[in-house]
């Protein structure tokens, strides 16, 4: 959003900010579902990043008020993220495969946590340093930058994997294509690339997405955006973002979270971010 490349992002300047959780300050005219003082939980896609944000009622989700807000919040974009994607548009089943890019990231540890819940036999990409918590959560590490993913996807599974879930976009899908058993399914639900190439990047990924939709062989290739979901079937992003709360409360999933900064570093964290510093998620807390 901050290099201008996120579809439909409003003009600059703007308030970032995409997942919070919070108490209600106040509720609208006609509210009477959500009371003042309710925890909840929300996908904002932007204007988080504040002590205070204004949020339709039917974007608010309940949020337990027992659980570590910081660990709550770590939920709602990135677990769910992985929750649908594996569930709603790959519908994984217990012993198949999975290929996870980015493991250590925010998406990357919450897909891991989840296939380890379903005993999927999973592989993460991810840098030398991070290997330990990728094999830590279940997934046989690869590192992106001295092997070849898709020669090492075939030693370690040969005939492919059942699902990919890639975020970097690009020739990348074409590559993580390739590691699909027949029947399989890559999903694409970012474009990082981009940030360091252009959007000549994004926009060439697209078109290989595009033509992979078109190939025979059976298998399967998808764009997935959690806003665009959360907004066709909100009862589907209420539904599997109260399921989440649950399997935090039982603690059968644990958001690996790599730092909390107060607000006023937000910069810092999005600079830490982009230079890949961070194993997970970084929640920001508002000054109080």
């Amino acid at each position: 959003m901050r290099h201008g490349l996120y579809p439909k992002i409003p003009p600059f300047p703007f308030t970032p900010g995409y997942d919070i959780v919070g108490d209600i300050d106040a509720v609208g005219e006609g509210v009477s579902v959500f009371s003042v003082g309710q925890r909840v939980a929300a996908l904002t896609m932007i204007g988080g990043c504040a002590e205070f944000t204004i949020v339709p009622a039917a974007h608010l989700v309940p949020a337990p008020p027992n659980l570590d807000p910081a660990e709550a919040v770590s939920l709602v974009l990135n677990y769910i993220t992985a929750y649908q994607m594996m569930h709603r548009f790959a519908h994984l089943q217990p012993g198949q495969s999975l290929l996870v890019h980015g493991a250590a990231g925010g998406v990357g540890t919450a897909a891991l946590q989840l296939g380890k819940i379903l005993g999927l036999k999973m592989f993460g990409t991810a840098s030398k340093a991070k290997h330990p918590l990728v094999s830590s959560l279940g997934a046989t590490p690869i590192d992106y930058r001295s092997e070849k993913f898709a020669e090492r996807i075939q030693q370690l599974s040969p005939g492919g994997v059942d699902c990919v879930l890639d975020p970097i976009g690009g020739m990348h899908w074409l590559t993580s294509y390739r590691c699909l058993r027949p029947r399989g399914t890559l999903i694409c639900y970012g474009a990082s690339s981009a940030v360091a190439e252009g959007k000549l990047s994004a926009g060439l990924g697209f078109a290989i997405l595009g033509l992979l939709k078109l190939l025979p062989g059976g298998k399967r290739a998808f764009w997935y955006n959690v806003k665009n979901l959360r907004d066709a079937h909100p009862e589907q992003f209420r539904e599997d973002l109260s399921k989440l709360f649950e399997l935090l409360a039982a603690r059968q999933i644990q958001p690996v979270i790599a730092a909390t900064l107060p607000l006023r570093e937000a910069a810092e964290a999005n600079r830490m971010l982009e230079q890949a510093q961070v194993t997970g998620e970084i929640v920001l807390l508002p000054q109080v």
